[in-house]
């Protein structure tokens, strides 16, 4: 292939990631790390009842995200029409995705012998380490610079460990 070649499909490829916004991501890896923060009440099945509720939360944050994106300045802008449904839920989707992995976590937690404060914990480490990758894919995928990755990513993961905090000034 040559330079230019080269030079012409990375350009292609950058304008096709460019449409690519991983804030939801980001954003739904802080709300799954709340969700299991926030699930110390957890009735007789806690683990079915935490991947519901990280789910279901996931779920509802993505309907409201794409509410407003809908229904915000975007009608004062234009009508609404299929094409802008579809955009608005692709967009946001990533909200939904970042719940996942936490979800996934909880699901398997008896096959690696967790108890369910142990598995409180293993979500909560998958939650947050969902929010320092999203955050360092949304940087790459900008273009920006490795140091501004790493930045992003401390960043993230010290924002990840203040939610974490919360569940020590909660329970003691």
């Amino acid at each position: 292939m040559t330079r230019t070649a080269r030079g012409t499909a990375r350009a292609d490829t950058a304008r096709q990631t460019a449409h690519t916004d991983y804030t939801g991501g980001v954003y739904g890896s802080m709300l799954a790390t709340s969700v299991v923060i926030g699930a110390g009440a957890l009735g007789s099945s806690p683990r079915l009842e935490l991947v519901l509720l990280l789910l279901l939360t996931g779920l509802v944050f993505w309907i409201a995200h794409v509410h407003a994106q809908l229904f915000g300045a975007r009608l004062a802008q234009r009508p609404l029409d299929r094409h802008a449904v579809l955009h608005a839920c692709r967009d946001e989707w990533p909200i939904v995705k970042a719940a996942v992995p936490p979800a996934a976590a909880v699901a398997v937690s008896p096959l690696l012998g967790l108890d369910v404060p142990g598995t409180l914990w293993f979500a909560l480490a998958v939650a947050v380490a969902g929010q320092v990758g999203w955050s360092m894919a949304a940087a790459r995928r900008s273009g920006a610079s490795w140091r501004l990755v790493v930045a992003t990513a401390v960043v993230n993961l010290l924002l990840g460990l203040l939610i974490v905090s919360f569940k020590f000034v909660v329970t003691h």
